[in-house]
């Protein structure tokens, strides 16, 4: 509630006003831009309802913590309806403030700029090819001679896996480190970033995975220009940008060919010398696409359907066009058209799966397949600019994609609105055409 009322304080209403008749350089020009984004945001919602929703969160995330595992739906439903409720408040102040349309002003607390009619036009052309696309792949990898990986793998080794891999990554660990958790995250500060994974003795993929995305998300926040911090400009611009840095680390670097056959001896070196670990048989095991219940477990094929079916409904729901307990239906619905999966009555593995309602994050979803067109982009645009690429990054040179992203994106922070920066960086606003060309060429190619 402190940092609401500083950020209501009514003498910032005069500061801002008083700036704007300043004579401002560009840079200080979007510094108070974004300062008057965060005042205007922040003005649009009473302290009672920032209170209010913040302990209906609470309670619900923490009760989920044992319904999920419970598969007990109704005691999460009756958690959920005063979250939902507050989140349409909360979102019909923001329409109201803004002139948006109610899930358009969630959208735009994660994505500035962007309108859910845009996410929209860009999911349902998704939805044209992607289908199609995961029967192809996983009618020609069903012919693979995959050898599959044999544990148990010691949780020491891969801890000590995961160190090695990060250190290939260039993450500076003069200002940050790694831990586990429940549920991999980056967090903390540019000058601290903290970073966890979680360990599986029976399956390394996970662990080694989680910690090349969010080494993705570090690298992003340890190479902000430092002479920006405590400034507006001086953070990530949008969770769909940050999410394109790990995507950039995790999908299209650490699964190309090239970078798989640099992991290959490290897993040999901490987990033991097994044909599993050769590389085109590594490389077949970590880009293997298998249709699932659980999104933060899918492949880069599967995984924008689990962000649209929740595109879908979270729109629904703060439209007011379903109601909460129209979830499970809809899920099962969109789950089997999208994936040809049933869940009916694992609301487990269903819709109880994820955090992000439980505390009204609504509209966030769509950050994530946001941030893997835009990972698309990012490396069509560094392979022009670097036509040798992938002969670089199988030598051991990774330097041409740091430093690329170091320039484009790292460097920008929030100088740029973003749409202004993907044009910077890539020479085009978002097109979800690189996402579907880059998975046709790895998967189809």
């Amino acid at each position: 509630m402190l940092i609401h009322r500083m950020r209501t304080d009514p003498k910032l209403a005069d500061w801002l006003s008083a700036a704007e008749s300043e004579s401002l350089d560009d840079f200080e020009r979007a510094n108070l831009r974004e300062m008057r984004r965060d005042w205007k945001q922040s003005n649009a919602l009473p302290e009672s309802l920032v209170e209010a929703k913040s302990l209906a969160g609470a309670k619900c995330e923490h009760a989920w913590r044992t319904q999920r595992p419970a598969n007990d739906w109704t005691g999460f439903l009756e958690n959920l309806r005063p979250v939902l409720r507050l989140a349409r408040e909360e979102a019909q102040l923001l329409s109201d403030d803004s002139g948006l349309s109610r899930y358009d002003a969630l959208v735009d607390r994660f994505e500035p700029g962007m309108r859910g009619a845009q996410i929209e036009r860009m999911f349902a052309d998704i939805k044209t090819w992607l289908p199609d696309l995961v029967s192809r792949v996983t009618a020609r990898q069903a012919q693979d001679n995959l050898i599959l990986p044999v544990g148990p793998f010691p949780l020491a080794a891969q801890r000590a896996l995961s160190h090695d891999v990060m250190r290939l990554l260039d993450f500076n660990f003069e200002g940050g480190r790694l831990d586990e958790s429940a549920h991999p995250f980056s967090g903390g500060v540019p000058e601290d970033v903290r970073l966890t994974t979680r360990y599986r003795t029976d399956d390394f993929v996970q662990s080694l995975m989680g910690t090349i995305h969010e080494t993705g998300h570090a690298r992003f926040e340890q190479n902000l220009p430092r002479e920006w911090l405590g400034q507006p400009i001086g953070t990530a611009r949008s969770y769909g940008i940050h999410e394109s840095q790990s995507l950039s680390f995790e999908m299209q670097l650490a699964r190309s060919r090239g970078f798989v056959g640099l992991l290959s001896p490290l897993l040999i070196k901490h987990l033991g010398n097994q044909a599993a670990f050769e590389v085109d048989n590594l490389h077949r095991l970590i880009t293997r696409v298998q249709p699932g219940f659980i999104r933060v477990d899918a492949d880069e094929v599967t995984y924008p359907a689990h962000v649209i079916l929740r595109f879908e409904i979270e729109r629904a729901l703060i439209e007011g066009e379903i109601e909460a307990e129209d979830i499970p239906a809809l899920w099962d619905e969109k789950m089997m058209t999208l994936l040809g999966i049933d869940t009916r009555g694992n609301f487990t593995n269903g819709c109880m799966q994820d955090v992000h309602w439980t505390d009204g994050s609504f509209g966030y979803f769509p950050s994530y397949t946001l941030g893997a067109m835009y990972a698309a982009q990012w490396f069509a645009s560094l392979r022009r600019a670097v036509p040798d690429l992938d002969k670089r990054i199988a030598a051991g040179d990774t330097a041409p994609v740091f430093d690329w992203l170091g320039a484009n994106i790292w460097s920008q922070a929030s100088r740029w609105e973003t749409e202004a920066l993907a044009v910077r960086a890539s020479g085009e606003a978002l097109n979800p055409a690189h996402l579907r060309a880059h998975l046709e060429r790895r998967y189809l190619a």
